[in-house]
Formats: structure tokens, C-alpha cells, sequence
């Protein structure tokens, strides 16, 4: 016997249930009845195919439109004709085979939507028996900016949504990963159908900001600050490096604010190119001090007045004629 019950009747909910009370009733049902577990699979595919259309805001957005005009499809799920076999009823005149050819030909009765995997026939019979590959699952793991120069291991829990069985996996975050990096781990997604592959597991990589080094992808930058006197008469500055090190860097007399100076492979690994690292780049930054003693400031008077040097002749050049 065929029955009249709504993808809504299927899972147990109300017309106006939210995304998350769906998906809750789903993955309930499906915990009970998946075939894996012992359960109908039958029911495990009635519900399937109810939050297959109920999750997605396109297709419930047709199936509502449906209900709304009369239309109820009456899958008959494991009744006497078995899969494939479909009923509806209608409280509104005019003829639905057409409405239900458009949709198994794909030319969409409402929006575009292909029903013909809903409402059977016999392209929608074979489509449900063909192997499926289960979809790809998401999530992100939060990352240092030390873990990310050096790599690191983490443990992740995570559920599939079909079964809300959980599962743990070991992550091996690659070292000179970067922020919003993927991860791809293969078989370890959502559940195929009719003996398809399962989807894959892709992890985005949330890497925190260091205090001092700025990632470029495999380059890394960094600011060092220098006094005048330093900038001046030049000085020799060790300098930390990404992965703990430290280099000499000669600084020469007269160095400008802003200059950068690159070191070759000490930036961080490049995950693209393995065995490889970027560079660092160092931009100097002159402090000039706020608070001088009375001696400091002779000294720089002293120094100001005897300076010769015309430090604004390119500007002076476009001011007032006199």
C-alpha cells in the first residue's frame, strides 16, 4: 500500500522546523536504522532521501511549493509494489503527470530542480541503485605560529553526519603550513550509498599571528628597530630567525629607515616546494628617542649647528620663489 507522508511525516518534524531540528531528527533516525548497525535499509534510505531534499534550501523551497499546491508524493517505501512506485493527491484542478515528466526529465517544475531521484520512474530507479561517493566533511584546527615553522601533531575528534558515530584521527599539520592551508585526508568522510567510495575529510589550518615574524607564505618579515647612533655610524645586530637561530646582520653607516636586507633560506619551510625554505626579510626601523638628558641635547645642538648638509634641497626646490 502507498503512502501519503511527507518528507516532514519521514523524519518526525514540523513544516516549519529549523536546519538544526532536522538535522538533529536525522541524524537520530539514521543512527537507528543504518544498515551498517544492524538496522532497515530500507527506512535508512526513506530517510535519507527526506533530508536529502529537507537540508538543502533549494530543493525544500520546491518541495514546499508542492505541498502548498496539493501535491504530496507518496514514495512507497518497502509497501506492496516496493521502490519506485509513487502516489500523490491534489486539492487543486489540473492534470500533475505533466509537473512529474518535467521533473524526470530535469527540466524542473518548480525552479529547476531535477526530481527525478524523488519521484522515480525508471531513470530514477537506476540512478538510486548506482554507487554514490559520500560527500567531503570540513573542519579547521587551530594552529600556533611556532607549531606552523615547525609542524606539529594534534588529535581530532569529529562526527559524521549520516551515523553521529565519532571519529578520531591523528592530524600531521606539515611544517611551514599556512593560514587557511588544506588538509586532505582521503576515505575518511561521509558514507558513500549503494557501495560508494566514502568522501573525504578537508581540514583548514587557523594559524595564530607571531608577535615579531609576518608569514608571505614561505617568506617571513620582520621589523628591527635601531637607534639614530646606530643607524648612523652602523652596528653589528643579532638577529632571531624563525626557527630559533639567530644571524648577524653588519648594519653599514648611514643605513635609512625602511631598508631591507634578505636572508636566503631562513624563512620557513615552503609546504609546495619540499626541502625548501623561503627567505627572511629584515626592515629596519630608526627610533629617534623622546626624552633626552641635558647633556645628550648639547651634544646634538652642537652637532645640528655645525651640519652643513641641505637636507630639503629636492623640496626647497618647488617652494616660494623670493
Amino acid at each position: 500500500m502507498a503512502t501519503n507522508k511527507s518528507y516532514y511525516d519521514v523524519l518526525g518534524v514540523k513544516r516549519d522546523a529549523s536546519e538544526d531540528e532536522i538535522k538533529k531528527a536525522f541524524r537520530k533516525l539514521a543512527a537507528k536504522y543504518h544498515p551498517d548497525a544492524g538496522g532497515d535499509e530500507q527506512k535508512f534510505k526513506e530517510i535519507s532521501e527526506a533530508y536529502t531534499t529537507l537540508s538543502d534550501p533549494q530543493k525544500r523551497r520546491e518541495y514546499d511549493q508542492m505541498l502548498m499546491f496539493g501535491g504530496i508524493p507518496g514514495a512507497d517505501f518497502g509497501g506492496s509494489g516496493g521502490r519506485g512506485r509513487y502516489t500523490y493527491t491534489t486539492n487543486v484542478g489540473g492534470d500533475w503527470s505533466d509537473i512529474f515528466n518535467n521533473m524526470r526529465s530535469g527540466d524542473g517544475a518548480f525552479g529547476g530542480f531535477d526530481f527525478s531521484s524523488i519521484f522515480g520512474g525508471a531513470g530514477g530507479a537506476r540512478a538510486t541503485n548506482r554507487p554514490t561517493k559520500g560527500s567531503d566533511l570540513t573542519m579547521s584546527v587551530d594552529v600556533s605560529a611556532e607549531e606552523a615553522f615547525r609542524g606539529a601533531t594534534r588529535k581530532a575528534t569529529y562526527r559524521v553526519p549520516s551515523t553521529g558515530e565519532e571519529q578520531t584521527l591523528t592530524i600531521k599539520i606539515p611544517a611551514g603550513a599556512v593560514n587557511g592551508g588544506k588538509l586532505r585526508y582521503r576515505g575518511r568522510g561521509e558514507y558513500g550509498t549503494n557501495g560508494g567510495d566514502r568522501g573525504d575529510l578537508v581540514i583548514t589550518t587557523h594559524v595564530a599571528e607571531h608577535p615579531l615574524f609576518k608569514r608571505d607564505g614561505a617568506d617571513v618579515r620582520m621589523e628591527l628597530p635601531l637607534s639614530i647612533y646606530e643607524a648612523t655610524l652602523g652596528a653589528t645586530v643579532d638577529v632571531p630567525t624563525p626557527d630559533g637561530t639567530e644571524v648577524r646582520l653588519k648594519v653599514p653607516a648611514g643605513t635609512q629607515d625602511g631598508k631591507t636586507f634578505r636572508f636566503r633560506d631562513l624563512g620557513a619551510p615552503n609546504v609546495k616546494r619540499k626541502g625548501t625554505r623561503g627567505a627572511l626579510y629584515v626592515t629596519v626601523r630608526v627610533k629617534v628617542p623622546t626624552m633626552l638628558s641635558k647633556k645628550e641635547r648639547d651634544a646634538l645642538e652642537a652637532l645640528r649647528d655645525a651640519d652643513t648638509r641641505d637636507y630639503r634641497e629636492e623640496v626647497n626646490r618647488y617652494g616660494t620663489k623670493r
